[in-house]
C-alpha cells in the first residue's frame, strides 16, 4: 500500500516546477542577470531611437539613417565566426565583462561628443562599426553565460526568460526613446552606457551552476574558428534551422514593415492604429517566449510546427477587414513566431558540445545577420509588387508549403544524421534535436 501511494504522488510533485517557464528564476544569479539585461536592453533601444533622430537631424536623409544601422550589423557577417571562436577559447565571465565595459566606453564617448556638438556622421559610423565588432564577441559570450547560471534542464527556461526580458526592455526603451527629444540625445547615450556598466558590475556576482568554485570554469577549446561552420553544415538538424530562419525572415517575420504597409494602406488607418498593432506584436512576443520556456526538450518538429502556425496566421492578417480583427490575429501570430525563435535559440545553445557552442553561435550570427539585412529589402519588394495583402498571403502560403516539403526531406535524411554523430552524448543531442 505504501508503494502504491508513492507511485501515485511522486510523478506529480516535481512536474509543475520542471515545466514552469519561470523555473530558471529559482537561481539568484539568474535573477540578477535578468534584471541587469532588461535594463541593458532598454538602454540599447533608447540609444537606437536617439541615434536615428541624430542622423536624421544631421543629414535629413532616411537612407543614410538606414546605412548607419547596417554599418553596425556588418561585422556580424564578416567576423561572426571568428568572434564565436574567441568565446570558446576565453573565460566567458571575463569575456562578457570586458565586452560590456567596451560597449559602455563607446556609449560614453558618443555622449560626450554629442554634448560638445562635435559628433558628425563619419564619427557615428565609426562608433557603430566598433559596436558591431565588439558585439561579435560580447553577444555569444553573454548568451552562453546566461545559460551557465542554471542546470542544463533549465536552459530552455533561461532562454525564454531572457527573451521576455528582451521584449520588456524593448518596450521600455522604445517608450523612453519617445522622450529623447526632451531629455537630450547625449543623455540617452549616457543612460545606455550606465546600463552596460550595470551588467559589467553584475557579472562578478554571478555563480555558475554545477561548477565547483575552486575548479576551472572554462577550458580553452581546441580547433579553429571554422569548426563551428563545419559542425553547423554537417548537423542536418541545425542546418534545417538555418533554412527555416532564412525562409521566415525573407517571407515573413519582419512584421513591423508588413503591418505598417497593411495598416496605412488597405486598412486606411492612422498611426495610432499602427501603434496598437505594434503593441499587440510585443504582447504576442512575450507570450510566445513564455510558452517556449515550458519545453524541457525542444525539438526541430516544434520549430517547424510553430513556424507553420505563424505563417498560416500571416495569411489571415492579409485578409483582415478591420484593425480590431488584425490585432486579434497578430497576437497569436507573434506568439508562434517568438516561440519558434526561442526554441531555435535553445537548440543552438544546447545541441552542440559545450566546447563548440561559441563557434556555432558565431556561425549562426553570420548567417542570421545576412538574412536580417536582406529580409526587409526582399519583403519590401514583395509588398511593393504584390500589395500589402497579396504579399502577406503569398509569403505565408509559400512558407507553409516549403516547410511541409522540407519536413518530408528531413525525415529521409534523419537516419544519416544519426549515423554521423557518434558517442552517447551526441546520440542524446540528436534525440533532443529531432
Amino acid at each position: 500500500m505504501l508503494q502504491r501511494v508513492s507511485n501515485r504522488r511522486s510523478p506529480a510533485l516535481p512536474k509543475t516546477g520542471l515545466s514552469s517557464p519561470w523555473r530558471a528564476l529559482r537561481s539568484r544569479s539568474m535573477r540578477l542577470w535578468v534584471v541587469a539585461n532588461t535594463l541593458s536592453n532598454a538602454g540599447a533601444w533608447m540609444q537606437m531611437v536617439a541615434q536615428n533622430l541624430l542622423v536624421l537631424r544631421l543629414t535629413g536623409s532616411v537612407a543614410i539613417t538606414g546605412v548607419s544601422l547596417s554599418v553596425q550589423a556588418l561585422p556580424g557577417i564578416v567576423l561572426g565566426v571568428a568572434g564565436g571562436s574567441l568565446v570558446d577559447r576565453w573565460p566567458r565571465r571575463l569575456t562578457a565583462g570586458l565586452g560590456q565595459l567596451a560597449m559602455a566606453t563607446i556609449a560614453f564617448a558618443t555622449a560626450g561628443l554629442a554634448a560638445l556638438g562635435a559628433l558628425n556622421v563619419p564619427l557615428l559610423m565609426m562608433f557603430g562599426l566598433l559596436t558591431g565588432i565588439v558585439a561579435t564577441v560580447d553577444g555569444p559570450a553573454c548568451t552562453l553565460l546566461g545559460n551557465d547560471l542554471v542546470p542544463r534542464r533549465d536552459v530552455p527556461s533561461a532562454i525564454a526568460v531572457g527573451s521576455v526580458a528582451g521584449n520588456v526592455g524593448r518596450l521600455a526603451g522604445t517608450a523612453a526613446g519617445a522622450v529623447v527629444a526632451a531629455i537630450g540625445i547625449p543623455l540617452a547615450y549616457a543612460a545606455n552606457g550606465i546600463s552596460f556598466l550595470l551588467v559589467a558590475l553584475t557579472i562578478p556576482l554571478l555563480k555558475l551552476a554545477d561548477v565547483a568554485p575552486e575548479g576551472p570554469v572554462e577550458v580553452a577549446a581546441p580547433g579553429g574558428a571554422r569548426d563551428g561552420l563545419r559542425y553547423l553544415a554537417r548537423h542536418r538538424t541545425l542546418l534545417a534551422l538555418v533554412g527555416i530562419g532564412a525562409l521566415t525572415s525573407l517571407l515573413g517575420r519582419n512584421y513591423s514593415l508588413s503591418m505598417a504597409a497593411l495598416v496605412t494602406g488597405p486598412l486606411h488607418a492612422t498611426g495610432s492604429a499602427y501603434g496598437l498593432v505594434a503593441a499587440a506584436l510585443a504582447v504576442g512576443g512575450i507570450a510566445g517566449s513564455i510558452v517556449a520556456g515550458r519545453l524541457r526538450q525542444p525539438r526541430l518538429r516544434n520549430v517547424v510546427l510553430l513556424s507553420a502556425i505563424a505563417a498560416g496566421l500571416q495569411v489571415l492578417t492579409g485578409v483582415a477587414p478591420l484593425v480590431a480583427v488584425l490585432v486579434g490575429v497578430v497576437i497569436p501570430m507573434a506568439a508562434a513566431e517568438a516561440a519558434a525563435a526561442t526554441t531555435t535559440a535553445t537548440m543552438l545553445q544546447t545541441v552542440p558540445p559545450r566546447e563548440l557552442r561559441g563557434r556555432v553561435l558565431g556561425a549562426w550570427r553570420t548567417a542570421s545577420t545576412g538574412w536580417g539585412l536582406a529580409g526587409p529589402s526582399v519583403l519590401g519588394l514583395i509588398l511593393q509588387f504584390a500589395g500589402a495583402r497579396g504579399g502577406l498571403i503569398a509569403g505565408g502560403v509559400t512558407v507553409v508549403a516549403l516547410l511541409a516539403l522540407g519536413r518530408v526531406a528531413y525525415r529521409r535524411w534523419r537516419t544519416g544524421d544519426a549515423a554521423e554523430l557518434s558517442g552517447p552524448a551526441r546520440q542524446a543531442d540528436f534525440a533532443t534535436a529531432a
